[in-house]
This record gives structure tokens, sequence and C-alpha cells, in this order.
């Protein structure tokens, strides 16, 4: 079987949807050699441009002459004039995209992580907003099957863009697997030196953005002991993140909040690890990897009680209402206050991430193609 992905985010993307596609591509490559992927991407560069070439069964294509003047031309109508040629059985388009032109002979699946442009089109640009929909309608349209990565999600495709229940399939993510290792107390303390961490701090992971809500928490965090600070790790990002530091001043917090905008990928478990609690109050997750990077840490979450927040924590987290700060440092406090408590979540939290390990997500996936191209004992 060969399957052809449209990989630009992961190449490109350092976050979310970057992390997604690196996951599935390699795990998929890890757990079955017998399956080669071909990695379609305008542009290879970047901090990733040698992230797959441990793996004999991928290989890619760019764009070459003239195509190499209009790369996003090339992504949106060029790739399909390679599928034949590559014989590809599959094409996944793994960010809401398929490109046009997809030979009908080739299956087409598009994973679908949220419909936030539908759902909370205040977050985007009229023309972005548009461009997003037109997208995401013709992909889910054209799509032989639609992988949506929760039942938030699904719920979402079947209400706002009416996709056929029939034709979603809801495949959970994982988080990198960096997070499922061991980490050791010399890596917590050395993360501690290097980033300047205070002794005891809540951590919050996440652009900052309106959607992620960190100033709700930074309210929260105003009402628990002087001795509990706030780490915020994640890129600063416009207007936002101007009304956060106002917000802090205005908390008089600015001594026991801190930024981390510059992490390295690798330092995050033990960002995680040597929290007290991880808190992560999105208005609107189409899943919530931080949720999930914090079970794979042994961090209790407080997190949302709303969209997908509660499908990723299950009964490892708790919940309170996103616009509702008493009721975050409630929470906080509770795991502050109880070990007896924080063991508990972090034990059911070791239940909980099994949901979403890399090869359960993998597993499910390949059942996907397989049901789409069926393989013939032959094929192995």
């Amino acid at each position: 079987m060969i399957i052809g992905f449209e990989a630009k985010r992961a190449f490109k993307n350092n976050t979310g949807l970057g992390n997604y596609s690196r996951m599935l591509i390699c795990g998929l490559a890890h757990e079955h050699n017998e399956v080669r992927s071909i990695l379609y991407s305008p542009d290879m560069s970047g901090d990733y441009r040698n992230y797959f070439t441990s793996y004999a069964n991928i290989s890619t294509r760019k764009p070459s002459g003239f195509d190499r003047h209009f790369p996003n031309l090339w992504r949106s109508h060029g790739i399909a004039m390679h599928l034949k040629t590559d014989k590809v059985d599959i094409f996944h388009g793994l960010s809401h995209e398929l490109p046009h032109g997809i030979p009908h002979s080739i299956k087409r699946v598009v994973t679908m992580h949220d419909l936030i442009v539908w759902r909370h089109p205040q977050y985007y640009r009229p023309f972005d907003r548009l461009a997003h929909r037109v997208k995401q309608r013709h992909s889910c349209r054209i799509a032989d099957a639609v992988v949506a990565i929760s039942e938030s999600t699904k719920q979402d495709l079947i209400k706002y863009m009416h996709v056929p229940e029939s034709k979603i399939h809801v495949i959970y993510q994982s988080c990198d697997p960096i997070f499922w290792q061991p980490i050791t107390v010399d890596e917590r303390h050395d993360i501690t030196k290097m980033y300047h961490l205070p002794e005891k701090y809540v951590v919050c992971v996440g652009t900052i953005e309106e959607r992620k809500n960190q100033r709700t928490v930074v309210k929260a965090i105003a009402k628990l002991p002087q001795d509990i600070h706030l780490v915020i790790v994640g890129r600063q990002r416009g207007r936002y993140y101007y009304e956060v530091m106002s917000e802090i001043k205005a908390q008089k917090l600015t001594n026991r909040v801190h930024f981390v905008s510059n992490a390295d990928f690798e330092d995050f478990p033990a960002l995680y690890a040597n929290a007290i609690a991880s808190v992560y109050m999105s208005h609107f997750e189409g899943f919530g990897i931080p949720i999930l990077e914090s079970m794979c840490c042994d961090t209790p979450v407080v997190t949302s009680n709303v969209s997908s927040m509660p499908e990723a924590g299950g009964d490892a987290a708790l919940y309170a209402s996103p616009d509702n700060p008493d009721e975050v440092a409630q929470q906080l406090m509770r795991i502050i206050e109880d070990p007896n408590l924080r063991a508990d979540l972090v034990a059911k939290g070791r239940v909980q991430r099994e949901k979403f390990s890399q090869k359960k997500v993998i597993a499910d996936l390949y059942n996907l193609y397989t049901t789409l191209v069926p393989q013939d004992e032959d094929d192995f």
C-alpha cells in the first residue's frame, strides 16, 4: 500500500498540526514497514527537514521546474498530477485540506481537527474565514473518509457542514513520543535552572491568544496563595498578549507570572513535570493536546468543561467554566491542598492517556486504510 500525505505542516509547523502530522507519519512508518509513504510539500526546509530520513519507507516529492515559482498553487492543484505516476492508493490530507483534481481511482481521506472557523468566526479575519470554510467544505465533500480527532469534532461536522455520519471516523490523536518517556530528577533540575522557574508553579501551555483564554487563568492565580506562581509557555501573539499583560498588572502579579516563549520542544515534558498542576482553560478545542501531555507527565490538570476537553481528560482531570476564575482557582486549590486527590488524578491519568497512545492511534488509522483499500496476503 502506498499512502500519499499532504505534508506541508509536517515540515514547517512546530505546534499542534505539525506535531500531529509528524506523529502520524512516523508512527505509521514504524508500525507498518510494508506501507510506503510519500510526503508532498512545496517546502521541505526548516527545523524538520531531516525528521523523516531515518525511515526507509518514507519518500518525498516537491514541485520542480515552473511549479517551484507557484508553491501554493502546486499544493492546491499540482499535487494531483503526481499521484497516478507515484501509484498512490490513498491520499490523506492531514490538516483540513485535500488538493483539487485527485483521480477518482485514489481513495481520499482528510483529517478535521476542529471547526473553530464555524463555531467562533470572530477569531478570523473575513477573508481567512471564507477561505477556510471553502477549503473545508470541498475537502469533506470529496473525501471518501473524514477523520475527526474527537467526538466533539464529529458532532460539529454533522451540525455545521452536514457531513454524513457514515463518512466520519473518530480517531483520536496522540502527543509526541517524548512525553511518554520517563523524566529524571536531573532533567527536572536542569530545566528549573535553565528557565529560572519558581519553586511552586502552575503551568499553562498554549499560544497566547484570545481563544486560549490565559486572561482567566491570570485572574484565578490572583486568588491563590502568594507562593504559587504561574508559568505561561507559548508564543506571544498580537493584541491579546497585551491584554494579558494589562491583567497581570491590574492583579499585581508581575512577580508571580513568568513567560517562556522560546522553550525547546524537548524541554516541555520537564516544564510540565515540575509544575504543581497544569491549567488549560481554552474556550474551544478540537481535542486539547496539553491535557494529554500533562497526563503523560503525571501532572494533574484543571481544564474547561466545554467542547472536547472533558473527552480528552475523562475522570483524570478537574473541570471549571472557562469564564469563571473563581471556579478555576477552587479546582487548583483542591490539587494544591489535597495530596490524596493529586495522587488519584495522576493514577487516573495513567489509565486515561492509554486511550490516546500512538500505537492505538496508528492501529485505528491503519484499519481505516485497509477498509478503503483491502490488502491481500500477497501484499505483505
